[in-house]
């Protein structure tokens, strides 16, 4: 075999991690090898034992390391290093190295042996298959550079082959003597035998490289795709602006890996700036309007008076200007610090923390909106499809922006065409409603019409009856004079009661409709309550009822109109009289209150009988209504009259039915608060 004696190039990518040793025969027990010279080992066997290697790995890193093993120990070398050839899909080469037992002890080199070094002694390098390429010398080289670069000690003996998968090179066997030998044609043709079966092994590591490639590819697509669509999202949404905005640049800063995004917005205090020539740097103040850190994952939306902090002069600001003169393409800069003045970048960028930034002009119809700017602590190459996401994102920013202005000029002229619509909708609402009302009231007078009439015919009715039937009877002849005087009588009260009746209906009548103010007059309230439940102790008395009076002890004054007090009273007792329970105690208190500045008298009438319902209570103060289930001889105008007067004397009347314990009674209780006037006062 002929030395290879040309130099030796350099992999223009190095290993991303030096290549680990293994000195785990366990895991070789499958396919354990005895120890023997390689002439007495079958070539199909140890082709079926790599295979079998190659179907029972799931990790392709420890395959390649299996075989290695496999091989050094079957042809007993120092070192056997398997390398695999990138290719289009990878520019990582894949490098598996095995030494035997009595070298891994051995210190690494401080340095890699060059090729020139490796190749000083000859014969060194040797390759197992016929005839040779330049590329496949070319090719054992350069895996040599990779796989040798750790190798505890200087390499003096090198067999090599190429392997061969789909008429294209995959990979490179090398096994290696760390002392001179010569190789033996049997040996050669043994690593021949296992070219084909290495040459898999070497497919499928490029085979799960793809995948893994792909799949990152597919990954980053996903998450670009992921993160346009939710700026599609934002850009629907009814966020404000700056909300926008910061979320904008998280979600772009987070998604692209970066160490930190900031949103910058310009705004122009030159009004001929479009006027002007196009390199001029215009009089504009740039403010950051949202940013996102990797460090702290703060959003600063929640702390406007920071970002109001962070703004400067577009005239005070190398970088920006930079980028605002080109703006047809993004500005990058591996490193600002290696700028002649990095004093010209403004200090919100923090240069010296995060010199690699990446700034894109957000761009409308020629004019610069502000900047999109990406900072890395260390330097990054940025890939076309990151770009031009980038780009794309601030497309859609710069949308956002103008639209965000347009829609707010456009909301301000809708705000006015519906304040005024909003006005007019309204007083026909209002016109609406208030003919609903009207007609609603006119129903609901026409049942009280209604039911007026029924009620009044009935009450007028009665006694007219009982008057015919009296003078009916008069008329008989030989009626005794007993029985004269009887329907006399009979005609004196039903006569009576429709004079009161009527006298009832015409006193409601003028109170309900407008009415002079009552005439005041200062009485003795202790004396006229006095007066009053003692004329109603005889009337008490015929149904076995008590009266029992509680009154402060010193006697109180009331400014009121005495005629209309005496009336409520006078109706109050009547019925307390009418519905309350034999050999009961009708209670009939007055006290003297100020609450918040206000001088009142509050009354109380209680009796005891059944109770009144709470629907009963909605209704008990209107005309001709009675309690359900309870029928008594009366005009049922009296409760009515009652609240009628109270309301013409600026007082308030509540009803109350409280259940007493271990009994089907309750205590009715009917509070009356008129206002105690002054002297002076005048309603």
């Amino acid at each position: 075999m002929e030395l290879l004696s040309e130099g030796v190039p350099r992999m223009k990518k190095p290993l991303s991690s030096p290549p680990h040793y293994i000195d785990d025969i366990d895991r070789l027990q499958p396919y354990q090898v005895k120890l023997m010279q390689h002439q007495e080992e079958p070539a199909h066997k140890l082709v079926q034992k790599i295979n079998q290697i190659i179907a029972n790995s799931s990790a392709m890193a420890l395959m390649l390391q299996d075989i290695a093993q496999l091989l050094g120990v079957v042809f007993q070398v120092d070192c056997c290093c398997l390398v695999s050839v990138t290719g289009e899909a990878s520019d990582e080469a894949t490098s598996s190295n095995w030494c035997a037992d009595e070298y891994l002890a051995l210190p690494h080199p401080e340095e890699m042996f060059s090729m020139e070094q490796l190749l000083m002694h000859s014969p060194v390098l040797q390759c197992a298959a016929e005839p040779l390429t330049i590329e496949d010398i070319s090719i054992i080289q350069n895996s040599l550079v990779i796989g040798c670069q750790y190798l505890p000690l200087p390499i003096k003996a090198v067999l090599a082959i190429p392997t061969r998968f789909g008429g294209n090179n995959n990979g490179v066997i090398s096994l290696i003597k760390f002392q001179p030998y010569d190789w033996s044609e049997s040996e050669k043709q043994l690593l021949k035998e296992v070219e084909s079966a290495c040459a898999i092994a070497f497919s499928r590591v490029a085979q799960a490289q793809l995948i893994a490639h792909q799949q990152q590819y597919l990954q980053k697509s996903n998450q670009y795709q992921s993160l346009i669509k939710q700026l599609t999202i934002l850009n629907r949404s009814n966020l404000e602006l700056n909300q926008m905005l910061q979320l904008v640049i998280a979600s772009t800063a987070e998604s692209l890996q970066a160490d930190r995004g900031l949103l910058i917005l310009l705004k122009y205090t030159d009004p001929l700036f479009r006027t002007q020539a196009k390199k001029q740097i215009p009089k504009a103040k740039a403010r950051v309007v949202g940013e996102w850190a990797k460090e702290t994952q703060i959003s600063r939306t929640t702390k406007p008076d920071i970002l109001e902090d962070q703004s400067f002069l577009l005239s005070e600001c190398g970088l920006c200007q930079r980028t605002f003169i080109d703006s047809a393409k993004p500005a990058i800069f591996d490193n600002y610090t290696e700028q002649n003045d990095t004093s010209s970048a403004a200090p919100l960028f923090a240069i010296e923390q995060l010199p690699a930034v990446l700034l894109v002009p957000l761009e409308s119809q020629g004019k610069i909106l502000g900047f999109l700017v990406l900072q890395q602590a260390v330097t990054r190459s940025w890939q076309a499809a990151e770009l031009n996401l980038v780009e794309l994102v601030c497309a859609q920013v710069s949308n956002a922006i103008i639209q965000s202005q347009t829609l707010r000029q456009v909301q301000t002229l809708v705000d006015e065409r519906t304040a005024k619509l909003q006005s007019s909708l309204e007083l026909q609402a209002k016109l609406h409603e208030r003919t609903r009302q009207y007609v609603e009231q006119l129903r609901k007078l026409n049942e009280l019409k209604d039911e007026f009439m029924s009620n009044m015919s009935d009450r007028l009715r009665y006694p007219l009856t009982n008057m015919l039937m009296s003078i009916r009877n008069l008329r008989l002849p030989g009626i005794p004079p007993e029985r004269q005087v009887r329907y006399m009588d009979i005609l004196e009260q039903e006569c009576t009661k429709e004079i009161k009746l009527i006298n009832d209906l015409l006193t409601l009548q003028k109170l309900e409709s407008p009415h002079e103010a009552p005439q005041l007059e200062s009485i003795n309230l202790n004396t006229r309550i006095q007066n009053i439940a003692a004329s109603f102790e005889k009337k008490l008395a015929e149904k076995g009822l008590k009266i029992s009076v509680d009154l402060p002890e010193e006697s109180l004054k009331l400014q009121t109109e005495l005629e209309s007090f005496d009336r409520i009273l006078q109706e109050l007792l009547t019925n307390a009289c009418k519905y309350s329970e034999h050999d009961t105690i009708v209670r009939l208190e007055a006290s003297h209150q100020v609450d918040q500045q206000i001088d009142q008298v509050i009354m109380k009438v209680t009796n005891t009988g059944h109770a009144i319902s709470q629907e009963e209570t909605t209704y008990i103060f209107d005309k001709f209504r009675r309690g359900k289930g309870r029928w008594t001889p009366g005009t049922g105008l009296g409760l009515a009259l009652v609240k009628s007067l109270v309301q013409h004397l600026n007082g308030a009347i509540a009803v109350e039915s409280l259940p007493i314990s271990d009994s089907k009674r309750s205590e009715i209780c009917f509070t009356l608060t008129l206002p105690q006037f002054s002297d002076e006062s005048k309603p």
